[in-house]
């Protein structure tokens, strides 16, 4: 869902200049040279659609050995989990407004270590198939910016691009573990709710989940 935009917040969102690349931002740069953006060599991982921020801000308080870039094609959203990472002084933290169609202009092959996908828009028409988040023209793109024994870390409340997920990314050969229908009910204490995932198993909704990594040249 598109949010109604917020003019005020092109200029607001310019105060956390340190952990966000607006609107318009020259991003040409980061591909291949995140280790220099974040002046040193970790693990590079990426969340595609961030929304206001809970999610990776929390992730990357837990795991400050990780670099984090965070990618959100609405501004309105994006300025809200700036605001977060710079409260937190979260410096492992990069957010950008990005759309991930593009991802390969963002980042070299092979540079990213493990892509999270929470909650994304599940596009239920079948003329919008492509457009969703674990299609196969997608799972093309990751391909190409994941290392060899990269990942991606899946969850949705929506049944329906949960089982289209499991069926795409088995048949494009992606090996799937992790896999449930009903996340909450595992106790994970390692779960980090997003504040879609709060507010709707707030109301009873399951959470599937699951992991799905790169295909082997052997398999």
């Amino acid at each position: 869902m598109r949010l109604r935009r917020k003019p005020w917040i092109d200029t607001a969102i310019q105060d956390y200049a340190d952990f966000v690349t607006p609107l318009g931002g020259d991003v040409r740069h980061f591909a291949g040279r995140w280790a220099d953006e974040f002046r040193r060599t970790a693990p590079l991982h990426i969340e595609i659609g961030v929304g206001k921020g809970d999610f990776i801000t929390e992730l990357a308080a837990r795991h400050p050995e990780v670099n984090y870039v965070g990618l959100e094609a609405q501004q309105g959203v994006l300025y809200f989990a700036a605001r977060k990472a710079a409260e937190r002084e979260l410096k492992n933290l990069r957010l950008l407004v990005f759309d991930a169609a593009h991802l390969s202009e963002l980042f070299a092959p092979g540079e990213v270590w493990r892509i999270y996908l929470n909650f994304s828009d599940p596009w239920p028409k079948k003329r919008h198939a492509k457009r969703r988040l674990t299609s196969e023209v997608f799972l093309a793109r990751y391909r190409e910016v994941l290392r060899p024994d990269g990942e991606i870390r899946f969850k949705t409340d929506n049944e329906g691009l949960f089982a289209y997920s499991l069926e795409t990314m088995a048949q494009e050969g992606w090996r799937l573990s992790d896999v449930t229908h009903d996340l909450h009910a595992l106790g994970d204490p390692s779960n980090i709710m997003t504040e879609y995932e709060r507010k709707f198993s707030a109301r009873g909704a399951k959470i599937g989940r699951l992991t799905a990594r790169l295909p082997q040249e052997h398999d």
